[in-house]
């Protein structure tokens, strides 16, 4: 069963422990893969500085801007494409990353096994027929804080917004 539109909307911080153990879909060809989600970042907005909107409303970051359960593609270092959850509503840039799903560790991995590219970006999680997202089953977690962020403020590299099942 797919997640409805009210589950995306609410905060980062509330969306990325809920998204553990809901099952991510992609679908290529006649095939559809189904991997549980086992680790999550949030990302809170123009105010957190290791989010993409901390800087406002581009051309990249608008899909931010949009109502949650849209999903928000990007290119990192030039090598691999992230997918990330828009959570919250209109004109609240809130996202969660996907960082890893069972059997499957690191979000480029993840990206690279399901063929996630920038071709993904702005799907919509709800009715779309390529990626989406299922109920499953809600798993216990640990909190750290995120990854890869040196440039972000102190404050925000230390927040413990990256989510692990246990």
């Amino acid at each position: 069963m797919r997640l409805s539109l009210d589950f995306y909307k609410q905060s980062a911080v509330n969306l990325a422990p809920l998204l553990l153990g809901k099952v991510i879909c992609r679908k290529i060809g006649g095939d559809i893969m189904r991997f549980p989600i086992t680790e999550t970042e949030a990302y809170t907005g123009e105010s957190d500085t290791a989010c993409h909107a901390h800087r406002g409303r581009t051309p990249r970051t608008s899909v931010l801007y949009e109502d949650g359960g849209i999903a928000y593609v990007y290119l990192c270092y030039g090598i691999h494409h992230l997918v990330n959850v828009v959570a919250a509503n209109v004109n609240e840039p809130e996202c969660v990353l996907i960082r890893g799903v069972e059997g499957i560790s690191g979000p480029g991995r993840l990206t690279k096994a399901l063929q996630i590219d920038l071709s993904l970006n702005k799907e919509n999680l709800i009715n779309s027929n390529a990626l989406w997202l299922e109920e499953g089953v809600q798993l216990s977690y640990i909190t750290t804080p995120r990854v890869g962020i040196d440039y972000a403020r102190e404050e925000d590299r230390v927040r413990h917004l990256r989510f692990i099942a246990k």
